[in-house]
């Protein structure tokens, strides 16, 4: 049951590039629900056209293209079918990624750009091709961006993504800056794990890494794609029409125990404590 009111998103044309699972699927369906009309791109059809059905038994349309976002003749495409369609989108949601755990002295550069060109080249090219056209129409836009903690921090074991990530994070607060005049805003996601079946296998492949992952989150369980939905929702719709340049964190509290010096402290037994506090008195 959405907490939003309906018809929130009536007057939105949303284009959402990774949809075809996980965190788009997620915001495909809840967009759709509140009213917009929503596109999709990603580079397996069969899951475009899952989420197309899934949309389409609640009574709604939802269009789809497969598109490889790193390749610019299939994004302008793209672009340019839904435009003919539904008129041009006036929301757009970079959400397509590639992420996987390696030691980084493992890595090919073509796993390098594999993961960068998805990330940061995908997002380049879809921003670039409706922030342009926005502009020279003189229409306003929103551009949300799902980016990853580890992009202001960096993290080891998944540094092409993490680069990426910046670069996307970066991104967002320039344009910000300097498309705010046009009516353009731009704006960000970070979120934490979300256990899909892609994300698990890439990122925590065993049972201990889940585990570990798990532990690290002071509310002691992951993130779902409807939370993540729910947000973009807001973020898109008019009540957040002076939210510009910033990213929102949805990680259950992961940042903030990692950056905390003694939060390891958690492992502590009760004796270990009763033994501290005898200590501290002594």
């Amino acid at each position: 049951m959405s907490i939003f009111k309906d018809g929130l998103l009536k007057d939105r044309h949303v284009l959402i590039t990774g949809a075809g699972s996980g965190i788009g699927r997620g915001m495909a369906m809840a967009f759709s629900s509140l009213g917009a009309h929503v596109s999709i791109v990603g580079r397996r059809e069969e899951k475009l056209a899952e989420t197309a059905h899934m949309i389409e038994e609640t009574g709604n349309k939802c269009l789809f293209r497969k598109c490889d976002v790193r390749n610019l003749d299939e994004v302008r495409a793209a672009i340019s079918y839904f435009k003919d369609a539904l008129g041009e989108p006036n929301v757009l949601v970079n959400n397509a990624a590639g992420n996987f755990i390696s030691r980084t002295e493992d890595l090919s550069f073509n796993a390098f750009r594999a993961v960068m060109d998805i990330v940061m080249q995908g997002t380049l090219h879809f921003t670039m091709e409706l922030g342009k056209s926005w502009i020279s129409g003189r229409n306003s836009g929103t551009i949300l961006n799902i980016v990853a903690g580890y992009a202001e921090s960096g993290s080891g074991y998944v540094v092409p993504s993490a680069i990426a990530k910046a670069g996307v994070l970066s991104l967002t607060r320039s344009l910000a800056a300097e498309w705010g005049k046009y009516g353009i805003r731009s704006i960000a996601i970070s979120p934490g794990l979300v256990p899909t079946e892609g994300s698990i296998t890439r990122l925590a492949p065993t049972e201990e890494l889940q585990k570990a992952m798990l532990n690290r989150i002071p509310l002691k369980r992951y993130c779902t794609p409807e939370e993540i939905a729910d947000l973009a929702s807001f973020l898109i719709s008019d009540a957040a029409s002076f939210i510009n340049g910033d990213v929102v964190t949805m990680d259950g509290g992961e940042r903030q125990w990692l950056s905390g010096q003694f939060n390891f402290l958690d492992a502590l037994a009760p004796e270990h404590w009763d033994l501290i506090r005898s200590m501290r008195r002594g």
